[in-house]
């Protein structure tokens, strides 16, 4: 096939429907469905408005744009590289972030619960002065976070320098620099020793058992941000051990466990873990008070 069979982002759209289908793409990193992540590269390769798709459907490519377009089409089929990767841009609600294979695709659902500022467990937005965010990859949580708790500093902590560097690049686009302080560390090791109002995070959390059998979109990512040990659990147990002494009297600690639950419920089930609603169900982030992790 010459790229002369296709002369409009329609032919290239129901191309690539066919091909991602044919070729039994995952789509978990932002995309719902063939449809949507083909929409998406294409509008992105042709620097077109990433909302507005209709406008454009036969208007006459030039043929650079068509093989442009096809080998960014034969790339997400042969690498099976998420899309993010590609266009080096995740979305993560009304939130845009750069990217790269240093750093795994965001799609954390604490992003769901920020712009609600933990309530009721969180009754004065104005009030969060300190926030800590564990394994922060890219900062997106971290630069959400400050934007939703205007006088909170939050520190943004991973063990990945490369992962950090990514960070360091979005907490500049947002112009945060001062209010999100990113830290190289090894959970609490390196974090300054001050009492926070809020520790979030979204940890390495994927059991043994689940990691060989990832779609090869997942596989592309840092296995150190996915792996978490024989049932999971192995980094939540070190950072919920070490919440208690690091939160103020009224501070709390949400993680997120995405399918873990079960595993969360045999490791932490005693202290009462209360499971928020998000997109993904009752299951996927839970939920701890300083007094609860105190009483331990």
């Amino acid at each position: 096939m010459t790229n002369t069979n296709f002369s409009t982002p329609r032919d290239l759209l129901r191309y690539a429907i066919t091909r991602f289908n044919g070729a039994k793409l995952f789509f978990g990193h932002g995309s719902a469905e063939a449809f949507d992540e083909a929409a998406y590269l294409i509008l992105h390769t042709l620097k077109l408005p990433l909302d507005r798709l209709d406008p454009f459907l036969d208007a006459k490519l030039l043929q650079d744009e068509v093989l442009q377009v096809l080998s960014v089409i034969e790339r997400r089929v042969s690498e099976r590289v998420p899309a993010a990767y590609i266009t080096r841009q995740a979305w993560l609600g009304s939130y845009h972030f750069y990217v790269d294979e240093r750093v795994l695709v965001p799609r954390s659902f604490i992003a769901e619960l920020i712009p609600q500022f933990f309530s009721p467990w969180v009754q004065d937005a104005d009030g969060v002065e300190n926030v800590l965010e564990l394994c922060t990859g890219s900062g997106c949580l971290a630069i959400m976070m400050a934007d939703a708790f205007p006088n909170a500093v939050v520190d943004a902590v991973d063990i990945s320098t490369d992962a950090l560097a990514v960070a360091e690049h979005n907490i500049r686009e947002y112009k945060l620099e001062g209010r999100v302080n990113p830290i190289a560390s090894d959970l609490y090791t390196n974090v300054p020793f001050k009492k926070y109002d809020l520790i979030v995070t979204n940890p390495p959390y994927v059991n043994s058992a689940s990691m060989g059998k990832l779609p090869p979109e997942y596989q592309r990512e840092p296995h150190i941000a996915l792996a978490g040990g024989e049932d999971g659990m192995d980094l939540v147990r070190k950072i919920v051990a070490g919440a208690a002494e690091r939160l103020t009297p009224e501070g709390i600690l949400v993680v997120e466990i995405g399918n873990e639950a079960e595993y969360a419920e045999a490791a932490f089930g005693h202290l009462g873990l209360t499971w928020l609603t998000t997109s993904a169900g009752d299951d996927a982030v839970f939920l701890l008070t300083a007094e609860q992790l105190q009483a331990k």
